[in-house]
């Protein structure tokens, strides 16, 4: 489908009609900017207009796609090219459409899992909750981009974008930890034990003396089964 003819041939018959872009426009019912668009090349009329531009410019909607007139004997052939031609043009836009509501997906899960980071302070679980939510979101926005490779390279590339997006978030949870004194965001329990309050994550324990901003980091064990006398040594030191 040849746009700029197309385009070319409308601007020719609406000139041939005495009708200025606004007039066309307003008969229409649509705005000044659309026809401009056509005429240039730039966009198609949609579906619903068809009908009603190829009236107002006294030709067919065949003649109109072909962007020329056609004789009697030619209807069928060039019926047949436009109608395959719409149809592809009409899935192209389709494709667009979604992809683009894929990307608005992929940037509303970041813009999530990032501003739920900067909102909620380190000690509230509802900045680690609104991260991995945004991270779900991103993750299904990505896979979903995939879509033609089929349902089981989509599923992997979800799964594989949750791990790694989860993986940068939990190692940048042990460095604010580790190097700025602040309490892990991703943990899975918090308990006061003593003079402590211990944070069990997935990979480790951390534990702060109670009303101080000291922190210390442990291996991995139940906070539960941690009792003032059990406590590690290099933090009871």
């Amino acid at each position: 489908m040849n746009q700029e003819r197309i385009g070319e041939f409308i601007k020719v018959l609406r000139k041939e009609k005495g009708l200025t872009q606004e007039e066309l426009a307003e008969k229409l019912d649509v705005s000044f900017k659309s026809v401009s668009k056509w005429e240039n090349g730039r966009g198609m009329p949609r579906l619903s207009t068809l009908q009603a531009l190829s009236e107002e410019l006294d030709v067919t909607v065949n003649e109109l796609l072909s962007g020329k007139r056609i004789e009697s004997k030619d209807n069928v052939k060039h019926f047949e090219k436009n109608m395959v031609d719409m149809i592809e043009y009409s899935n192209t836009k389709i494709l667009k459409a979604v992809k683009l509501t894929y990307l608005v997906v992929i940037v509303f899960g970041l813009f999530l899992a990032i501003s739920a980071i900067s909102i909620f302070p380190s000690e509230s679980s509802w900045g680690s909750v609104y991260s991995f939510i945004g991270v779900l979101i991103f993750s299904f926005g990505v896979g979903f981009m995939f879509k033609s490779l089929g349902k089981v390279k989509q599923v992997g590339i979800i799964i594989a974008t949750l791990i790694f997006s989860m993986s940068i978030l939990l190692f940048s949870d042990y460095i604010n930890v580790k190097e700025y004194n602040m309490p892990p965001r991703f943990r899975i329990a918090t308990l006061t034990i003593g003079d402590y309050v211990a944070y069990e994550t997935l990979f480790y324990n951390v534990y702060r003396v109670n009303g101080t901003e000291k922190f210390y980091i442990d291996k991995h064990k139940s906070v539960n089964e941690m009792t003032p006398d059990n406590l590690p040594v290099n933090i009871r030191e």
